[in-house]
């Protein structure tokens, strides 16, 4: 079972960066993918960022390409999301999620999240 808990989220101008982490707890954090997604107010969560299991691939939401990099250190069980040149549409709760060794882009595929880190973007 793996443990998640986000950080790093909160308030910045258009345009400006955040570095979102998330620390996993258990000691098979490298056995997972990992993704990020990301939940606006009256949406539905929506695909933002994957990576395997050895940090070997990336994956991005047309939206991010670009702008988001997400990169892991298993040595120190952590997942991050460099998130540059942000804009307002980019306001959501963000959240990790990890998944058994498999790279997925759909939410429903990950067996577990954590509790989420809201970001928002002021234009």
């Amino acid at each position: 079972q793996v443990q998640l808990v986000e950080s790093g989220g909160g308030l910045v101008q258009a345009g400006g960066s955040l570095r979102l982490s998330c620390a996993a707890s258990g000691r098979t954090f490298s056995s997972y993918a990992m993704g990020w997604f990301r939940q606006a107010p009256g949406k539905e969560r929506e695909f933002a960022a994957a990576i395997t299991w050895n940090g070997g691939n990336t994956y991005y939401a047309d939206s991010v390409k670009g702008r988001f990099t997400i990169s892991r250190d298993n040595a120190k069980n952590t997942v991050y999301l460099q998130m540059n040149s942000l804009k307002p549409e980019d306001s959501a709760t963000y959240y990790c999620a990890a998944n058994w060794r498999v790279v997925k882009t759909t939410y429903y595929e990950y067996d577990y999240w954590g509790q989420g880190t809201r970001v928002t973007v002021s234009s």
